[in-house]
């Protein structure tokens, strides 16, 4: 979800997403107009039965692990047992000078990340709260690692910095290159973690390639031509074009779990619904 809205805007849109079959309702952990994860999140578990709740994911150097830790205990609590822990390591700059917060590099921003997944559960067991199902979700070596060795849930979102551009702007992965990301989780783990991955655009169109052409128009450095087999990118002339992509995602890749934009909520319903069970 993008946005909070009001009170009653809230609430219709996650009985909505509820009542459509999904799984999670999840938001993002951005200063301007995203939703503040944690009371968002609890506002969705008090309206909603049966889906999960979590931040996809929370910006781990905005907070210190006795913070954190105190509002995901509260959350958990009010989630009945249905929240998710999603964690990152942060990549945007211009959020940092926002908050009045120092811009780190990567690697200290990882040292961030890997001091909470080591600090969590204990001080989570203080509160006499179990540590909630872990989702962590990044792209460098570095996060990844980190997933390997901690995670329920690894998130990929099939981006990578653009080389030379301000921190934030991404490309589009190829599927060569995500299925590497995907290969370095798996052999740097004994676990078996669950895998989601965070389409970027859904559409059902008569013309795919007049679609992309709109959607990358934003972002002069995508190349439209090479975004026909994106992964991250379900465009098809009719459903069933994307209920295929989405088994290959899970053949190929291994994706069981996939994370769709606010905006897409309609449109992939029926791709849900004609997965459930599958």
């Amino acid at each position: 979800m993008w946005s909070v809205g009001g009170r009653d805007e809230w609430t219709a849109k996650c009985r909505r997403a509820e009542e459509l079959g999904y799984d999670s309702i999840t938001v993002p952990d951005h200063l301007g107009t995203a939703p503040a994860p944690f009371p968002a999140l609890a506002a969705a578990a008090a309206v909603t039965e049966r889906v999960h709740l979590g931040p996809l994911v929370l910006n781990v150097p905005f907070y210190t692990p006795a913070l954190l830790a105190r509002d995901i205990a509260d959350t958990v609590r009010l989630a009945g047992g249905r929240f998710e822990l999603g964690l990152g390591a942060g990549h945007m700059k211009a959020e940092f000078d926002g908050a009045g917060l120092p811009w780190r590099p990567l690697p200290h921003r990882v040292d961030q990340l890997a001091r909470a997944l080591d600090e969590l559960p204990r001080l989570l067991a203080e509160s006499a709260v179990p540590t909630p199902p872990l989702l962590v979700a990044g792209n460098s070596n570095a996060v990844l690692t980190l997933a390997a060795e901690h995670a329920d849930i690894v998130g990929f979102a099939g981006l990578r910095q653009v080389p030379g551009r301000p921190p934030g702007t991404f490309d589009v992965a190829g599927a060569d290159a995500l299925a590497e990301r995907v290969g370095f989780v798996r052999a740097r783990t004994a676990r078996d973690p669950e895998f989601n991955f965070l389409v970027q655009h859904v559409a059902i169109t008569d013309d795919p390639a007049a679609e992309l052409r709109r959607w990358a128009a934003p972002a002069p450095y995508l190349d439209p031509d090479t975004l026909a087999d994106a992964p991250q990118l379900l465009v098809g002339r009719i459903e069933q074009d994307l209920v295929d992509r989405v088994v290959e995602l899970r053949r190929r890749f291994g994706f069981s779990y996939l994370t769709v934009f606010e905006p897409a909520m309609e449109t992939f319903a029926p791709v849900v619904r004609a997965l459930r069970g599958r």
